[in-house]
């Protein structure tokens, strides 16, 4: 999801509230909506990592390559959409194998769409601290309503067992929650061996709801049939559906057959093999996928297919764009958005190895179920005539895409360690929207606002700076504020203050090598902390303990800063010039908070002259003395304000007369009041 969900809100608001735009169309040629330098710079890229691959594939094209993960499960649904009921008839064969090491007698499945239900953990919490598109005020209303509901549950060579499906409830004690069922076998699965589960179920969808549902006739369906969970580290882990938790499963295969009304416009994370039409009025279209977790799918009469390409260094990627029919000006800012986030995450991180991308366009008054991640297919978000200074549908497109790496292929446990995902992907949001559309505009870009991706992170932070720690189970989060200010932008805040210590380029390649080394695995915390220590060369652990395993502040503050003649007891005659009188001069550096870390000061006198000291923070201040025959003009802790962790930029510098120059901390308001919008918003999306 999109960084504190505040891009997501604003995109509605900001069509009415913001001067009208609109985006013109570009030629196919050119990556639209970045700047001509830096499209011809990632066309050069993408050319040159192209030729170097040897590749020339078509879309679509069978790639003939060994499987990319370890494939635990092979799932195969057909299913049928009933557009008058919102809902969904389907079997499910699961086939499952045993990779634990060890006998496996009872399996855990998760049933996502009962947390749409008034007794559910979920909607306890949504009463507590409310979610995306509800508040904690408001009632139960029908159109939320939504099931998963298990009619026959089969094991290949033991028979029915439906009535052995026992209802569990691993993180509470609700037992009205009806988001995990745990079956037990008669005889375990030996280790290496498979099992095969087959299952009848019916999915009631629930009106546009945490990224999944209907809206009139559009339907976007995710997390929508049985899925096993996984075991890890010598246990099950299948943890029921929360209102700030997200998603965890294991690798395989998906072979997918989709019966819709025939004028449906289709869109699913996986190839399309086959689409024949019924007699009775339908089509049945297939879809298969490998080395993904996870299958969604996307049907509208109403979408304009738009199609492109990109290549990259694995080959050609094709872009499948579902746009709704009034947001057609936006198409070139998606694909300038995906095709330059493509690049460089190309460049950066490592390649894509799928060869598709569909990004899901939803409509007038389905914008919940913008804004979200799934393999190989993302859901993006604007409004009519959206001004091009608004860069929200760039930056949702860009995050969403992000995902692909961190949740899609690298595929960390959201439930426990959130951070690992979205924080990491809110960073690199920060650099890449950086590169396309400028270090101090990259959300903003107004003649009267400008605001970069890197403050508007920092907001987030600022609201919510140490209610709790970056590794927090999802669902033990104080409130869902804290939540996202601290898994979206203290995150990505912690890893731009980390480039201070060992520079972009390490940071850099330590995201490189985490991504290269972890993919289609379920890495740890403590594995990409290990990873940049490793890569840096140095001993990280006195920053983690603070900035992700604690809830320290970081505040730095100047509380004095003078020029005192020495011969002060001496009384200058009237008309005496300064010329010649040497000064004391004090400068007090303060550490209000207590998270240590060190900063520069920088302090400027009258004459020209300027000293730079660095303080290690170890102490609760430091004082500085100098004697010169100047008086001091102004002093500066952290001049290049690199330590974006601390709280108050506002404490950091004196200056002996006032300037009205004081750009940044113009700024700074200009933050305070986006950040007071996003308190007043509160997570509505």
């Amino acid at each position: 999801m999109p960084n504190n969900r505040l891009k997501t809100l604003l995109i509605g608001a900001a069509g009415i509230a913001l001067a009208a735009g609109g985006a013109r169309a570009v030629a196919h040629s050119r990556i639209p909506g970045v700047t001509p330098k830096v499209a011809a710079q990632l066309q050069r890229v993408s050319s040159t990592k192209a030729a170097r691959s040897g590749k020339a594939a078509k879309p679509n094209e069978p790639s003939g390559q060994q499987p990319l993960s370890t494939r635990v499960v092979a799932y195969k649904i057909d299913a049928r959409l009933d557009t008058a009921k919102h809902s969904i008839t389907a079997t499910e064969t699961l086939t499952y194998k045993n990779l634990s090491g060890q006998p496996q007698s009872t399996f855990p499945f998760h049933l996502y769409l009962n947390a749409f239900q008034p007794k559910s953990t979920f909607m306890t919490e949504v009463r507590l601290n409310g979610t995306r598109g509800t508040t904690p005020d408001s009632g139960w209303d029908s159109k939320h309503y939504g099931s998963i509901t298990v009619s026959q549950f089969e094991v290949e060579g033991v028979g029915d067992l439906t009535s052995k499906m026992q209802f569990i409830h691993p993180d509470d004690e609700n037992t009205n929650d009806r988001t995990v069922f745990q079956v037990t076998l008669p005889k375990a699965v030996a280790p290496g061996a498979s099992v095969q589960f087959r299952m009848t179920f019916q999915d009631v969808l629930p009106e546009v709801l945490e990224r999944t549902g209907y809206k009139r006739d559009f339907y976007m369906v995710g997390q929508w049939f049985p899925k096993v969970g996984v075991w890890w580290h010598g246990a099950w882990n299948c943890h029921q559906f929360h209102a700030t938790t997200e998603f965890f499963a294991d690798f395989g295969t998906f072979d997918v057959k989709l019966t819709v009304p025939k004028n449906e416009v289709m869109g699913a994370g996986g190839d399309l093999v086959s689409s024949v039409n019924n007699s009775d009025g339908t089509k049945s279209v297939s879809y298969h996928s490998e080395d993904v977790h996870d299958f969604s799918w996307t049907a509208s009469p109403h979408y304009k297919d738009v199609e492109d390409w990109w290549t990259g260094s694995a080959g050609t990627v094709k872009i499948h764009l579902l746009m709704s029919p009034g947001n057609m000006a936006t198409v070139p800012r998606y694909l300038g958005a995906l095709k330059g986030t493509l690049t460089l995450y190309d460049k950066w991180i490592g390649p894509y190895p799928y060869d598709r991308i569909t990004v899901v366009d939803p409509p007038h008054g389905a914008l919940d179920a913008g804004g979200m991640e799934y393999p190989t297919l993302i859901t993006a978000g604007t409004s009519w005539n959206m001004p091009k200074g608004a860069l929200f549908p760039e930056g949702v497109v860009e995050h969403e895409f992000g995902h692909q790496y961190w949740y899609g292929m690298v595929a960390t446990n959201e439930f426990e360690e959130a951070w690992l995902d979205e924080g990491i992907n809110s960073y690199v949001e920060v650099k890449v929207m950086d590169a396309l559309y400028g270090r101090n505009t990259s959300f903003l870009n107004f003649p009267w606002a400008k605001l970069s991706e890197d403050d508007e992170q920092r907001v987030s932070y600022l609201s919510e700076p140490d209610d709790d720690p970056l590794t927090r189970p999802a669902w033990k989060f104080m409130n869902s504020g804290s939540y996202g200010g601290v898994t979206y932008g203290k995150t990505a805040t912690v890893l731009l203050t980390l480039e201070k210590v060992i520079g972009e380029d390490k940071m850099r390649e330590a995201l490189h090598t985490y991504f290269l080394r972890y993919r289609f695995t379920h890495p740890t915390g403590t594995d990409f902390l290990k990873t940049i220590s490793e890569v840096a060369g140095q001993d990280l652990s006195g920053y983690f303990n603070q900035a992700v395993s604690g809830t320290n502040i970081l505040d730095y503050n100047i509380v004095d800063a003078h020029s005192d003649r020495l011969n002060w007891y001496e009384k200058n005659k009237h008309g005496e010039s300064d010329k010649g009188q040497i000064y004391r001069t004090y400068v007090t550096v303060h550490r209000n908070g207590d998270f240590i870390f060190p900063v520069d000061v920088t302090v400027k006198f009258n004459n020209g002259q300027t000293a730079s000291e660095h303080w290690d923070g170890r102490d609760r201040w430091v004082r500085y003395e100098y004697e010169k025959p100047a008086k001091i003009l102004s002093a500066q802790i952290d001049p290049e304000y690199a330590v974006r962790l601390d709280r108050d930029y506002f404490n950091n510098s004196h200056r002996a007369r006032s300037d009205m120059r004081a750009t940044h901390k113009l700024a700074n308001i200009w933050i305070f009041v986006t950040e007071w919008m996003s308190q007043l918003t509160a997570w509505l999306t």
